[in-house]
């Protein structure tokens, strides 16, 4: 029961995800605009390669462990880069003003992310990713979060935008128990559903801000 939950759970996240990104993309009119587009469609299709081979692994008797071993690797950098999207946008608020140490920060920590995520250790082909390496390609990425997090808490007055601070905080909150807890509970993966859940929120902050700015 559990694997079709999943499946039409995953299958319907990427569908609104690609589907957002690409409706944006056609009713934008200003750079934070296709901005917002992009960054739907690179969290939609970078998910992408990590759930269909999840799904497909459900129901095809074949081992999958490379592929999907692969998509975590590109999940976790389109991820990143998603968050940098997410900087950019902030950028574009009125009122918002670019500080040069910020932006160098947000680069740095995403450069160390992809960096650790590349490396071998990983074990991305044999989708067994040890448990400290899980731990350390994590660490910068938390905290890109939480700078996003308060970035986006000191505009939280901008239109649609109240609480998006808010739906990146608990993303990573759930994402946090599942990368420290999972491997020893495994019932704590379930977590990365309303992890997904907040990111559809997101998204839809996005098309809303562009809906009522065309």
């Amino acid at each position: 029961m559990q694997k079709y939950g999943e499946t039409v759970f995953d299958i319907l996240y990427l569908i609104a995800a690609i589907t957002f990104g690409i409706v944006i993309l056609i009713r934008s009119k200003n750079n934070k605009h296709r901005l917002m587009g992009w960054a739907c469609l690179v969290l939609g299709c970078g998910d992408a390669f990590h759930l269909v081979p999840r799904v497909l692994d459900y129901f095809v008797d074949a081992d999958l462990s490379a592929p999907i071993g692969i998509g975590k690797l590109v999940t976790s950098i389109t991820m990143t880069v998603f968050y940098i999207l997410m900087y950019h946008i902030y950028l574009r608020f009125d009122g918002a003003k670019e500080r040069r140490p910020i932006t160098i920060t947000v680069y740095l920590l995403s450069a160390i992310r992809i960096a650790l995520c590349c490396m071998p250790q990983n074990r991305w082909l044999q989708n067994d990713s040890p448990y400290l390496w899980g731990i350390l390609r994590n660490i910068p990425f938390l905290l890109l979060g939480i700078l996003i997090i308060v970035l986006y808490f000191k505009e939280r007055d901008v239109p649609h935008m109240r609480f998006v601070w808010l739906y990146v905080t608990l993303s990573f909150a759930f994402y946090a128990v599942t990368v420290l807890g999972a491997p020893f509970v495994p019932l704590l993966g379930m977590l990365m559903l309303p992890k997904t859940v907040c990111y559809v929120m997101i998204l839809i902050a996005f098309y809303r801000s562009v809906r009522d700015d065309s």
